[in-house]
């Protein structure tokens, strides 16, 4: 079979089957689509173009791909060093995992769950909630994790009138009206600084919690919105893993773009991107040979000074860097640096080895979420206890061997860790792992220990985010040839960002297509050539 497209709507073809008026359809030059960025969102982007009558590149200026999905080699194993889990929803992590050949080594987590601290004590998390929100505010487990005071609080809010219905964006302030300060700080807080990295209170309720303002006006309370959002879900574990480590999809998503014929190159940052045009003969020196035959769109230029012509530009890249890349493309898209962007948040995870037979009875379930509040023991903000958790994390470590990870960093902070020595570090993540777990294990039952910084994508889910994102979305749809994408646009999380990515490369093949469809219309050929999308 020969190098033939997937043409829109018709699957593959064989050259025999395209007629004489699509014939140059199938000798145009391939399409030139690179992508900048290599975290996941890049990454899926480049492998969804990466097929007949295109030419894809990715270019990532750090040493790896894989943004935040990353392996860590500690203590004989290799675990996750960045996300260690996906999101089920919506299937799209699951689809994209079975066309790689990984669906088989999809795992789950332990399902007793996670655990909260208030100052010195732990209790197990309220399940039937909503980022903390309790469904039942009677419920014995509530009552046990903010006290009976605090749970009758909260059942105030069924006996509440909705008296501005729909207005409420911050989901702080929601939950402080309808159920109390205890709910907020006690169970709210920790999860949602847990999974977005940014207080309650800067949270757009319609993006964290879609549907639930509409719930609350039909139905008058927030529990009861809580209620019926929950029971409109899926049955099923809200979570997924791989056997072996997230990190195996980026290293699973590079093998297929080479497979396919893309390229992967790590260590090239993009120093500027400008519409084409003939270069100065030195200029031009690193330009592919046939760059003048076959104007493109776009020049992109490396720091190295190396330039690549490019029919399509993808910026998957971190927000800073796809701001200023824009910013170079005019005063409009220049302009979206000025936004009020929110800083981007940082964490900095430490992993612990540790050997104590101990901790195989711990009774705070998979983890422990930290309520920041006053007299909290611990500095974490939360702890993950992996070998409870993953099941092929405890058979990596061993029998009697546990791993252990903590979280440092909340939004809005001064006091990270960042100043800390490994030696200060290690040693307060020990105590704070010691009190957390409630074994107070020897420091040298500790036999290895790891520190990942990471600087998170921009806070998608707070309030006036959404309008930021929309403007950039906006400018960019009106420039020919250029998409963006990634998790400062999606939110994070791979459900989110996977999806995102793929409408994106769909538009970027729909480039092909369009000219393709002109150049048969200006050759009188057949009435209907190809579709825009495929």
């Amino acid at each position: 079979m020969s190098d033939v497209p997937d043409l829109p709507g018709d699957g593959p073809v064989t050259e025999d089957e395209v007629g004489e008026e699509l014939r140059h359809v199938v000798e145009a030059p391939p399409t030139r689509i690179v992508v900048v960025g290599g975290g996941v969102a890049g990454l899926v982007v480049a492998r969804e173009c990466a097929r007949p009558g295109f030419e894809v590149a990715l270019l990532e200026a750090s040493g790896r791909v894989g943004g935040s999905v990353a392996p860590l080699s500690l203590g004989g194993m290799v675990v996750d060093a960045g996300a260690e889990s996906f999101a089920t929803r919506g299937g799209h992590v699951a689809e994209l995992l079975h066309d790689l050949g990984l669906d088989d080594d999809v795992v789950q987590p332990n399902p007793s769950g996670a655990w909260v601290r208030h100052g010195s004590r732990s209790v197990p998390l309220p399940k039937a909630g909503l980022l903390g929100i309790p469904s039942s505010p009677l419920a014995t487990d509530v009552a046990a994790a903010i006290g009976w005071g605090g749970a009758f609080r909260a059942y105030l809010d069924r006996l509440m009138p909705v008296l501005k219905i729909g207005q409420e964006r911050s989901l702080g302030t929601l939950v402080r009206k309808r159920m109390g300060r205890k709910v907020l700080d006690l169970l709210v807080a920790p999860v949602a600084t847990g999974v977005y990295s940014a207080s309650p209170d800067d949270l757009d309720i319609d993006v964290v919690a879609p549907g639930l303002n509409a719930a609350l006006t039909r139905l008058g309370s927030l529990s009861g919105a809580v209620g019926e959002l929950r029971s409109a879900s899926k049955a099923g574990s809200a979570v997924g893993g791989i056997r072996g480590g997230m990190w195996r999809l980026p290293e699973a998503l590079v093998a297929d773009i080479e497979a396919r014929g893309g390229i992967v190159r790590t260590d090239s940052p993009v120093a500027s991107i400008r519409p084409w045009s003939v270069a100065p003969e030195a200029e031009a020196a690193d330009v592919s040979e046939d760059a003048e035959a076959r104007p493109a769109r776009w020049l992109l230029t490396l720091r190295d000074g190396t330039q690549l012509p490019a029919d399509a530009v993808v910026l998957a890249s971190p927000a800073d860097a796809s701001l200023e890349l824009l910013a170079g493309l005019g005063d409009e898209l220049a302009a979206l640096r000025a936004l009020d962007w929110p800083p981007a948040s940082s964490v900095e995870l430490v992993t612990l080895v540790i050997d104590d037979a101990r901790l195989a009875t711990s009774p705070v379930g998979t983890g422990v979420l930290v309520a920041d509040v006053p007299g909290t023991d611990v500095r974490a903000k939360a702890m993950t206890h992996s070998s409870a958790k993953w099941a092929w994390v405890a058979e990596a470590a061993g029998p009697g061997r546990h791993v252990v990870r903590l979280s440092y960093g909340r939004a809005g902070r001064t006091d990270g860790t960042s100043t800390l020595s490994d030696a200060e570090l290690r040693a307060i993540a020990i105590a704070d792992a010691a009190r957390l777990l409630n074994i107070p294990f020897a420091e040298s039952a500790v036999r290895a220990f790891a520190r990942t910084p990471w600087t998170n994508a921009l806070p998608y889910a707070t309030v006036g985010q959404r309008e930021r994102i929309e403007r950039v979305r906006s400018e960019v749809d009106g420039v020919e040839g250029l998409e963006v994408t990634g998790s400062w646009l999606t939110g994070t999380g791979l459900a989110s960002v996977i999806p995102d990515a793929r409408r994106t490369a769909e538009r970027a093949r729909g480039l092909r297509w369009k000219a393709l469809t002109e150049a048969l219309q200006a050759d009188g050929g057949t009435e209907h050539g190809p579709t825009d999308t495929e």
